[in-house]
């Protein structure tokens, strides 16, 4: 990894760690990975692969992940709590990451960008467009929802058996490989042992459970973006798995439904992950909006 550190970023004056691929002269396209995951978690393959498809891409840790700043001296989040409707257990909001997310633009130089969102990731992605919308030049929402708690559920009996992350590195990689084989893509292999040796370089980037939940309680405490999602102007992809059980295909549907113009694409036996065989299609269709969105721009 390439990684480099971005210091004074955003309104809370974070430091973010992000690493870059391709051409700089190209379309910037930033991803924004989900709750509990850091950039590796956007497979270096699935990167270089976009990359040669023309676009200059950017992988980056969310605040409460990986080497970018935590936040332990918030509030102890209370995940039950936020979901019977008791927010005060929240340190920062989706707000809070879309600002920080502006600020890695402004640090890199860059006024605008491709902003590609998976799962909580999508849900920053859509409330950049929302609240900073001159910085976005397409938008990209994967296995994510728009906050409306009547879409989007996860299956909890596939979850149920999973247990909580353990505290041992080797444990914790294990635990990952059986996480994904519940939440994953039934329609694909799974990559075990890439499954383990990404847990394990987590693990030592910074592997910090409270700030998961910490992630969660803000996309909760942010609401129901739908009403604010259908007053967009911007060039807009939605994928979702048909088989996902972490976010179910109905949160993809409506987020979908709700943005003027966004294209769905639903990918049966797709899960909550990105197993390489979708890898081809998936950048070929974000490089496709990217390049239709510059075209327009031009």
């Amino acid at each position: 990894m390439n990684e480099e550190r971005a210091l004074r970023v955003g309104p809370a004056g974070i430091e973010v760690a992000y690493e870059r691929f391709g051409d700089p002269g190209a379309p910037p396209v930033l991803l924004v990975m989900g709750g509990g995951a850091q950039m590796i978690n956007w497979p270096e393959g699935f990167c270089t692969e976009l990359a040669g498809r023309g676009a200059y891409v950017i992988r980056f840790d969310n605040r409460d992940a990986g080497r970018s700043t935590h936040f332990p001296d918030g509030p102890e989040p209370d995940l039950q709590a936020a979901l019977a409707g008791d927010f005060s257990s929240a340190a920062y909001t989706l707000s809070d990451m879309a600002a920080d997310t502006v600020g890695l633009l402004d640090v890199l130089g860059l006024d605008s960008a491709h902003v590609v969102g998976a799962s909580l990731g999508g849900m920053v992605a859509q409330m950049v467009a929302i609240e900073h919308p001159r910085r976005v030049r397409s938008l990209t929402s994967m296995m994510s929802t728009t906050g409306d708690p009547a879409v989007g559920r996860a299956d909890l009996a596939k979850l149920r058996d999973v247990g909580s992350p353990p505290a041992d590195r080797e444990e914790y990689a294990a635990w990952m490989v059986r996480a994904m084989r519940a939440v994953g893509s039934p329609g694909f292999p799974l990559d075990e042992a890439g499954v383990a040796e990404r847990a394990r370089l987590a693990y030592d980037r910074g592997y910090d459970p409270p700030a998961t939940a910490r992630q969660a309680v803000a996309a909760l405490a942010s609401g129901d973006r739908t009403e604010r999602l259908r007053r967009l102007d911007v060039p807009a992809l939605v994928v979702h798995g048909a088989d996902d059980p972490m976010c179910d295909v109905s949160g993809g549907r409506a987020t979908a439904a709700a943005i003027p113009g966004a294209e769905l694409v639903v990918v049966d036996g797709l899960g909550h992950n990105l197993p390489r065989e979708v890898w081809p299609r998936l950048t070929a269709l974000i490089a496709d909006l990217v390049h239709r969105a510059e075209a327009a721009r031009v």
